[in-house]
């Protein structure tokens, strides 16, 4: 039934550099997997940094810049863990602006590991359950929050997990609050981000190829100009 109602739902990722891997490609791989459609939104454009803990992973190619995401163009929020990329945006004025909107909305937010630091100082922990990674858990008390040690913390709009241990049962929780929340209109302004495959790529390199045959021609008829004809009629 959740995968039913989440098809077409619009989600925006938040992440920057420093994000914890798994924490982010896991919920989207379940979100498209349920029929979502993720963008993965950050503070500039290009790809951002992966880490599995304190080494690096993969990179992830950005979406949507943050400065041109408009929060109506979307159903739900992700917000992804890791030691770095939360501490990041949660200096971010437009970040927690961001994160704003969407509480104040009443949209669901997913949010795993040391993902509340943004929900921190954007001022919307304080009376709300929720868990995160443990290391923070002082972070969210201090802000008013009650902090609990749990795989998943479901409060009204929110849902909270830990850290990667947690991860199944937060894609799972996840997927059940967002499939609560239907999209109530189409969203014009959004479309699921393309892909640059081989065939686009295959005719990008035909068409380099004949300018360059096309150059090299013209530059022998420059060299070599046709010499007129000495013939008699």
């Amino acid at each position: 039934m959740a995968k039913q109602k989440i098809a077409g739902l619009r989600v925006a990722a938040l992440a920057v550099d420093g994000f914890e891997q798994v924490e982010l490609t896991g919920p989207v791989k379940a979100l498209q997997k349920a029929g979502a459609v993720v963008e993965v939104v950050s503070l500039r454009p290009g790809k951002i940094q992966g880490m599995n803990a304190l080494l690096p992973g993969k990179k992830v190619a950005v979406d949507r810049v943050l400065s041109e995401a408009d929060p109506a163009l979307y159903d739900a929020l992700l917000l992804p863990g890791g030691f770095v990329s939360p501490d990041f945006l949660r200096q971010s004025e437009q970040a927690q602006q961001f994160v704003q909107a969407f509480d104040a909305a009443g949209k669901p937010i997913a949010v795993i590991c040391h993902g509340p630091w943004l929900l921190v100082n954007a001022g919307l922990v304080g009376g709300r359950r929720l868990t995160s990674w443990p290391g923070i858990s002082a972070d969210v008390t201090n802000a008013g929050g009650q902090w609990e040690d749990s795989p998943v913390v479901r409060d009204g709009n929110w849902v909270s997990s830990r850290g990667p241990q947690d991860l199944k049962a937060f894609e799972a929780a996840m997927v059940e609050l967002f499939g609560a929340n239907t999209p109530l209109r189409p969203h014009a302004n959004m479309v699921a981000p393309k892909r640059r495959g081989r065939l686009p790529t295959f005719f990008a390199a035909l068409v380099a190829i004949a300018g360059l045959v096309y150059a090299v021609v013209q530059r022998r008829q420059n060299v070599y100009p046709a010499q007129p004809s000495t013939q008699t009629q």
